[in-house]
Protein backbone atom coordinates (compact mmCIF):
# COMPACT_ATOMS: atom_id res chain seq x y z
CA UNK A 1 0.00 0.00 0.00
CA UNK A 2 1.41 3.38 -1.05
CA UNK A 3 1.72 5.88 1.79
CA UNK A 4 2.88 9.48 1.83
CA UNK A 5 5.10 10.54 4.69
CA UNK A 6 4.90 13.90 6.41
CA UNK A 7 7.68 15.36 4.28
CA UNK A 8 6.07 14.05 1.10
CA UNK A 9 2.75 15.56 2.11
CA UNK A 10 4.51 18.86 2.78
CA UNK A 11 6.06 18.82 -0.70
CA UNK A 12 2.70 17.98 -2.28
CA UNK A 13 0.97 20.85 -0.48
CA UNK A 14 3.84 23.15 -1.43
CA UNK A 15 3.61 22.14 -5.09
CA UNK A 16 -0.12 22.83 -5.14
CA UNK A 17 -0.25 25.77 -2.76
CA UNK A 18 2.46 28.04 -4.18
CA UNK A 19 1.08 28.17 -7.74
CA UNK A 20 -2.46 28.52 -6.40
CA UNK A 21 -1.55 31.41 -4.09
CA UNK A 22 0.45 33.06 -6.87
CA UNK A 23 -2.50 32.75 -9.24
CA UNK A 24 -4.96 34.15 -6.70
CA UNK A 25 -2.67 37.08 -5.85
CA UNK A 26 -2.69 38.23 -9.47
CA UNK A 27 -6.46 38.19 -9.95
CA UNK A 28 -7.88 41.63 -10.73
CA UNK A 29 -11.34 43.17 -10.92
CA UNK A 30 -12.81 44.54 -14.13
CA UNK A 31 -13.12 48.34 -14.47
CA UNK A 32 -16.59 48.27 -16.02
CA UNK A 33 -19.20 49.85 -13.79
CA UNK A 34 -16.65 50.99 -11.21
CA UNK A 35 -16.13 54.59 -10.09
CA UNK A 36 -13.22 55.81 -7.98
CA UNK A 37 -12.84 59.08 -6.07
CA UNK A 38 -9.30 60.39 -5.51
CA UNK A 39 -8.40 63.39 -3.35
CA UNK A 40 -5.46 65.74 -3.85
CA UNK A 41 -5.41 65.51 -7.64
CA UNK A 42 -3.99 68.97 -8.34
CA UNK A 43 -0.42 67.62 -8.48
CA UNK A 44 1.77 64.68 -7.51
CA UNK A 45 0.47 61.24 -6.65
CA UNK A 46 -3.21 62.14 -7.00
CA UNK A 47 -2.91 63.72 -10.42
CA UNK A 48 -0.88 60.81 -11.77
CA UNK A 49 -3.21 58.22 -10.23
CA UNK A 50 -6.34 59.84 -11.67
CA UNK A 51 -4.83 59.72 -15.17
CA UNK A 52 -3.66 56.14 -14.73
CA UNK A 53 -7.00 54.83 -13.46
CA UNK A 54 -8.72 56.64 -16.32
CA UNK A 55 -6.40 54.92 -18.80
CA UNK A 56 -7.39 51.55 -17.30
CA UNK A 57 -11.07 52.19 -18.00
CA UNK A 58 -12.38 53.28 -14.60
CA UNK A 59 -14.74 56.18 -14.03
CA UNK A 60 -12.64 58.67 -12.05
CA UNK A 61 -13.72 61.61 -9.93
CA UNK A 62 -10.67 63.74 -9.15
CA UNK A 63 -10.93 65.96 -6.09
CA UNK A 64 -9.00 69.17 -6.76
CA UNK A 65 -8.45 72.05 -4.34
CA UNK A 66 -7.90 74.40 -7.31
CA UNK A 67 -10.74 73.31 -9.61
CA UNK A 68 -12.74 76.51 -9.18
CA UNK A 69 -9.62 78.68 -9.53
CA UNK A 70 -8.67 76.84 -12.73
CA UNK A 71 -5.47 75.32 -11.40
CA UNK A 72 -3.12 73.74 -13.95
CA UNK A 73 -3.56 70.17 -12.71
CA UNK A 74 -7.35 70.41 -12.60
CA UNK A 75 -7.49 71.87 -16.11
CA UNK A 76 -5.28 69.06 -17.44
CA UNK A 77 -7.59 66.43 -15.97
CA UNK A 78 -10.69 68.14 -17.32
CA UNK A 79 -9.25 68.20 -20.84
CA UNK A 80 -8.35 64.52 -20.64
CA UNK A 81 -11.82 63.67 -19.38
CA UNK A 82 -13.49 65.41 -22.31
CA UNK A 83 -12.30 62.59 -24.58
CA UNK A 84 -14.13 59.79 -22.76
CA UNK A 85 -16.54 61.38 -20.26
CA UNK A 86 -15.07 59.06 -17.62
CA UNK A 87 -12.80 61.54 -15.83
CA UNK A 88 -14.37 64.39 -13.89
CA UNK A 89 -12.94 67.00 -11.53
CA UNK A 90 -14.66 67.95 -8.28
CA UNK A 91 -13.90 71.00 -6.15
CA UNK A 92 -12.61 69.73 -2.82
CA UNK A 93 -11.08 71.14 0.34
CA UNK A 94 -10.65 68.18 2.68
CA UNK A 95 -10.26 70.51 5.67
CA UNK A 96 -13.84 71.75 5.17
CA UNK A 97 -16.79 69.53 6.13
CA UNK A 98 -19.06 71.60 3.89
CA UNK A 99 -16.77 71.06 0.89
CA UNK A 100 -16.47 67.31 1.54
CA UNK A 101 -20.23 66.87 1.95
CA UNK A 102 -20.87 68.82 -1.25
CA UNK A 103 -18.30 66.74 -3.15
CA UNK A 104 -19.85 63.45 -2.00
CA UNK A 105 -23.29 64.58 -3.13
CA UNK A 106 -21.92 65.72 -6.49
CA UNK A 107 -20.21 62.38 -7.07
CA UNK A 108 -23.36 60.46 -6.14
CA UNK A 109 -25.46 62.55 -8.53
CA UNK A 110 -22.98 62.17 -11.41
CA UNK A 111 -22.42 58.43 -11.10
CA UNK A 112 -23.09 56.63 -14.40
CA UNK A 113 -26.12 54.36 -14.35
CA UNK A 114 -23.96 51.24 -14.58
CA UNK A 115 -22.05 52.15 -11.40
CA UNK A 116 -23.44 50.61 -8.23
CA UNK A 117 -22.12 52.96 -5.58
CA UNK A 118 -18.47 54.03 -5.50
CA UNK A 119 -15.92 51.26 -5.91
CA UNK A 120 -13.03 53.06 -4.26
CA UNK A 121 -11.79 56.19 -2.55
CA UNK A 122 -8.15 57.21 -2.26
CA UNK A 123 -7.40 59.62 0.56
CA UNK A 124 -4.29 61.13 -0.95
CA UNK A 125 -4.63 64.85 -0.18
CA UNK A 126 -1.97 65.99 2.25
CA UNK A 127 0.19 68.84 3.45
CA UNK A 128 3.60 68.78 5.07
CA UNK A 129 5.70 71.13 7.13
CA UNK A 130 8.78 70.91 9.31
CA UNK A 131 10.37 72.29 12.44
CA UNK A 132 11.29 71.19 15.94
CA UNK A 133 8.40 70.88 18.38
CA UNK A 134 9.08 74.17 20.17
CA UNK A 135 9.31 76.04 16.87
CA UNK A 136 6.04 75.02 15.26
CA UNK A 137 2.96 77.13 16.19
CA UNK A 138 -0.13 75.23 17.32
CA UNK A 139 -2.16 76.57 14.39
CA UNK A 140 0.30 74.82 12.04
CA UNK A 141 -0.11 71.54 13.93
CA UNK A 142 -3.88 71.99 13.62
CA UNK A 143 -3.68 72.72 9.88
CA UNK A 144 -1.59 69.61 9.19
CA UNK A 145 -3.97 67.44 11.23
CA UNK A 146 -7.05 69.00 9.64
CA UNK A 147 -5.82 68.06 6.17
CA UNK A 148 -3.88 64.83 6.64
CA UNK A 149 -5.83 63.14 9.44
CA UNK A 150 -9.25 64.74 9.82
CA UNK A 151 -9.46 65.24 6.06
CA UNK A 152 -9.04 61.49 5.63
CA UNK A 153 -11.75 60.91 8.23
CA UNK A 154 -14.15 63.45 6.68
CA UNK A 155 -13.87 62.01 3.18
CA UNK A 156 -14.08 58.41 4.38
CA UNK A 157 -17.19 59.01 6.48
CA UNK A 158 -18.89 60.94 3.67
CA UNK A 159 -18.29 58.19 1.10
CA UNK A 160 -18.65 55.03 3.19
CA UNK A 161 -22.37 54.56 2.42
CA UNK A 162 -21.53 54.53 -1.31
CA UNK A 163 -18.48 52.31 -0.74
CA UNK A 164 -20.51 49.78 1.26
CA UNK A 165 -23.07 49.53 -1.54
CA UNK A 166 -20.29 48.58 -3.96
CA UNK A 167 -18.42 46.42 -1.43
CA UNK A 168 -15.45 48.44 -2.55
CA UNK A 169 -12.15 49.80 -1.32
CA UNK A 170 -10.81 52.49 0.98
CA UNK A 171 -7.18 53.39 0.30
CA UNK A 172 -5.52 55.76 2.77
CA UNK A 173 -2.14 57.31 2.10
CA UNK A 174 0.00 57.35 5.23
CA UNK A 175 3.81 57.48 5.09
CA UNK A 176 7.03 55.90 6.21
CA UNK A 177 6.73 58.58 8.91
CA UNK A 178 3.50 56.94 10.02
CA UNK A 179 5.60 53.99 11.25
CA UNK A 180 8.48 55.84 12.89
CA UNK A 181 9.38 59.28 14.18
CA UNK A 182 11.91 61.74 12.80
CA UNK A 183 13.35 65.00 14.12
CA UNK A 184 11.93 68.17 12.54
CA UNK A 185 8.83 66.30 11.31
CA UNK A 186 6.52 66.03 14.33
CA UNK A 187 3.43 67.69 12.74
CA UNK A 188 3.54 65.35 9.75
CA UNK A 189 4.47 62.26 11.79
CA UNK A 190 1.65 62.80 14.27
CA UNK A 191 -0.93 63.16 11.49
CA UNK A 192 0.26 60.08 9.61
CA UNK A 193 0.40 57.93 12.75
CA UNK A 194 -3.21 58.96 13.20
CA UNK A 195 -4.03 57.82 9.66
CA UNK A 196 -2.48 54.44 10.44
CA UNK A 197 -4.58 53.99 13.59
CA UNK A 198 -7.77 55.17 11.93
CA UNK A 199 -7.23 52.82 8.99
CA UNK A 200 -6.55 49.84 11.24
CA UNK A 201 -9.79 50.37 13.15
CA UNK A 202 -11.74 50.96 9.94
CA UNK A 203 -10.36 47.75 8.42
CA UNK A 204 -11.79 45.69 11.28
CA UNK A 205 -15.17 47.43 11.14
CA UNK A 206 -15.59 47.21 7.35
CA UNK A 207 -14.85 43.49 7.13
CA UNK A 208 -18.50 42.59 7.78
CA UNK A 209 -19.52 44.79 4.83
CA UNK A 210 -17.08 43.21 2.39
CA UNK A 211 -15.09 46.45 2.15
CA UNK A 212 -11.29 46.27 1.98
CA UNK A 213 -9.13 48.93 3.62
CA UNK A 214 -5.51 49.40 2.56
CA UNK A 215 -2.78 51.76 3.70
CA UNK A 216 -0.07 53.11 1.41
CA UNK A 217 3.19 54.02 3.16
CA UNK A 218 5.42 55.87 0.67
CA UNK A 219 9.05 56.46 1.47
CA UNK A 220 10.90 59.60 0.45
CA UNK A 221 9.55 60.94 -2.85
CA UNK A 222 10.46 64.60 -2.31
CA UNK A 223 12.43 64.78 -5.56
CA UNK A 224 9.62 63.14 -7.52
CA UNK A 225 6.81 65.30 -6.17
CA UNK A 226 8.52 68.64 -5.43
CA UNK A 227 6.74 68.57 -2.07
CA UNK A 228 9.41 70.93 -0.78
CA UNK A 229 11.30 73.57 -2.75
CA UNK A 230 13.93 76.04 -1.58
CA UNK A 231 11.35 78.81 -1.82
CA UNK A 232 8.74 76.94 0.21
CA UNK A 233 11.30 75.97 2.86
CA UNK A 234 12.47 79.58 3.16
CA UNK A 235 8.90 80.88 3.42
CA UNK A 236 7.97 78.40 6.14
CA UNK A 237 11.23 79.06 8.00
CA UNK A 238 10.65 82.81 7.94
CA UNK A 239 7.13 82.42 9.31
CA UNK A 240 8.32 79.98 11.95
CA UNK A 241 11.13 82.22 13.23
CA UNK A 242 8.96 85.34 13.29
CA UNK A 243 6.28 83.58 15.37
CA UNK A 244 8.66 81.81 17.73
CA UNK A 245 8.56 82.87 21.42
CA UNK A 246 11.57 84.99 22.38
CA UNK A 247 12.65 82.54 25.07
CA UNK A 248 12.79 79.75 22.47
CA UNK A 249 14.78 81.95 20.06
CA UNK A 250 17.28 82.76 22.80
CA UNK A 251 17.65 79.16 23.97
CA UNK A 252 18.11 77.60 20.53
CA UNK A 253 19.89 80.49 18.81
CA UNK A 254 19.73 81.67 15.21
CA UNK A 255 22.84 79.71 14.19
CA UNK A 256 21.28 76.38 15.20
CA UNK A 257 18.00 77.33 13.54
CA UNK A 258 19.74 78.27 10.28
CA UNK A 259 21.73 75.03 10.31
CA UNK A 260 18.51 73.02 10.54
CA UNK A 261 16.98 75.01 7.68
CA UNK A 262 20.09 74.30 5.58
CA UNK A 263 19.50 70.61 6.24
CA UNK A 264 15.96 71.02 4.93
CA UNK A 265 17.31 72.69 1.79
CA UNK A 266 19.42 69.59 1.17
CA UNK A 267 16.43 67.36 1.88
CA UNK A 268 14.43 68.91 -0.98
CA UNK A 269 16.60 67.13 -3.56
CA UNK A 270 16.54 63.69 -1.92
CA UNK A 271 14.44 60.59 -2.45
CA UNK A 272 13.18 58.79 -5.51
CA UNK A 273 12.75 60.87 -8.66
CA UNK A 274 9.97 58.64 -9.98
CA UNK A 275 6.58 58.18 -8.32
CA UNK A 276 5.73 55.05 -10.33
CA UNK A 277 6.05 52.65 -7.33
CA UNK A 278 3.46 54.65 -5.38
CA UNK A 279 1.02 54.73 -8.29
CA UNK A 280 1.50 50.99 -8.75
CA UNK A 281 0.76 50.34 -5.07
CA UNK A 282 -2.36 52.51 -5.10
CA UNK A 283 -3.57 50.81 -8.27
CA UNK A 284 -2.96 47.37 -6.80
CA UNK A 285 -5.00 48.23 -3.71
CA UNK A 286 -7.91 49.26 -5.93
CA UNK A 287 -7.77 46.60 -8.61
CA UNK A 288 -6.54 43.36 -7.05
CA UNK A 289 -9.28 40.91 -6.16
CA UNK A 290 -7.49 40.29 -2.87
CA UNK A 291 -5.56 43.48 -2.00
CA UNK A 292 -2.96 43.75 0.73
CA UNK A 293 -3.68 45.61 3.95
CA UNK A 294 -0.42 47.54 3.73
CA UNK A 295 1.81 48.65 0.86
CA UNK A 296 5.31 50.08 1.31
CA UNK A 297 6.56 51.70 -1.90
CA UNK A 298 9.96 52.68 -0.56
CA UNK A 299 13.61 51.98 -1.24
CA UNK A 300 15.40 49.07 0.47
CA UNK A 301 17.29 51.20 3.04
CA UNK A 302 13.96 52.75 4.05
CA UNK A 303 12.33 49.33 4.43
CA UNK A 304 15.21 48.21 6.64
CA UNK A 305 14.87 51.38 8.72
CA UNK A 306 11.13 50.77 9.21
CA UNK A 307 11.81 47.17 10.19
CA UNK A 308 14.38 48.24 12.77
CA UNK A 309 11.98 50.88 14.12
CA UNK A 310 9.03 48.50 14.43
CA UNK A 311 10.68 45.20 15.37
CA UNK A 312 13.77 45.98 17.44
CA UNK A 313 14.22 47.81 20.77
CA UNK A 314 14.17 51.60 20.57
CA UNK A 315 17.75 51.71 21.84
CA UNK A 316 18.90 49.90 18.71
CA UNK A 317 17.05 52.28 16.39
CA UNK A 318 18.30 55.34 18.28
CA UNK A 319 21.90 54.09 18.18
CA UNK A 320 21.83 53.44 14.43
CA UNK A 321 19.75 56.32 13.11
CA UNK A 322 19.94 59.26 15.52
Amino acid sequence: MLTIGSFGLFLLLLAIGVPLITFISYLTVTPEGKAIFVTGCDTGFGNALAKHLHSLGYVVFAGCFTKDSRGKGAVELEKEGEKTQRLFTVQLDVSSQESVTKAAKEVEQRLPKNCKGVWGIVNNAGWSTFGEVEWVPMDVYEKVASINLFGTMRVTKAFLPLIRVAKGRVVNVASILGRMGAPMRSPYCASKWGVEGFSECLRFEMRRWGVNVSVIEPGNYIAGTALYTKASVDAQAKNMWENMPEVVKDDYGKAYFDAKIDQMHGYTATGSSTIAPVIEAMTDALTRTFPSCRYQPMQLPEKIKVYVATHLPELVFDYIYT
